[in-house]
């Protein structure tokens, strides 16, 4: 989140051109700004666990509202673009993550389908663009495609469980597993091969934030099942 909102602010401050901050960069310096001070002291909070629990349900209400104001407009103009879905739907996945994180019992179970409905589009998106996915793979991992049809039936399987609760805490480790190894072997070298693609550091947050909602919506999971 801290990460976000620091792409937020370069992008107010040196007026940026698209393709320099986030996907879902607003428009106006005014929202940029805003979006980067919520995003920026919820981490602060979360991080110095002060106030965690309203620093959480307020970076939910305002990553919520951009996903509805931005890109629902978008999906209903063209649903057939699948950036908007992508982007769209990643907010929306963070937003539930955020709040699995308040940790009140009404927003872990909202926060948990908030989290699942996502990861049934991402699963479905592996399935229609499978070939452009298979090339996104580095080329020293055999069998592109294989992978990239697995890894779509890995979130419809994730979705699932949470969802329904079955198994969710195994599900969501290892979701949240398989996210950090995409960081660690196909965004960090992206990264480094292209240091000035705002893009490239975008997909490394996500896959990072989505890493750690895996892990989170895991904890409550385990929670319950101890409890």
């Amino acid at each position: 989140m801290a990460a976000f909102g620091i792409q937020f602010l370069i992008h107010a401050i040196f007026s940026l051109g698209p393709g320099s901050g986030p996907p879902w960069t607003p428009a106006h310096p005014f929202w940029a700004y805003f979006i980067a001070i919520v995003s920026v002291a919820a981490a602060v909070c979360i991080a110095a666990k002060i106030q965690v629990r309203c620093a959480a349900i307020v970076l939910a209400v305002t990553i919520l509202l951009r996903a509805l104001l931005f890109y629902l407009p978008r999906l209903a103009a063209n649903p057939h673009d699948p950036v908007p879905w992508t982007s769209g739907f990643e907010l929306l996945a963070l937003c539930g993550a955020a709040l699995v994180l308040a940790g009140a019992q009404t927003t872990i179970k909202l926060g948990r389908l908030l989290f699942a409905g996502p990861l049934v589009v991402f699963g479905v998106q592996h399935f229609l663009y499978a070939h452009f996915i298979a090339t996104l793979i580095p080329s020293w991992i055999p069998g592109h495609l294989f992978w990239a049809y697995f890894v779509g039936v890995a979130f419809v399987a994730a979705a699932l469980s949470i969802a329904t609760q079955i198994k969710a805490g195994l599900a969501a480790t290892w979701l949240g597993i398989m996210f950090l190894l995409w960081v660690l072997v196909l965004h960090l070298p992206r990264v480094a091969a292209a240091l000035h693609n705002g893009n490239e550091w975008t997909s490394l947050f996500v896959a990072l934030a989505m890493s750690g909602g895996a892990f989170m919506v895991a904890g409550s999971s385990s929670r319950k099942t101890s409890a």
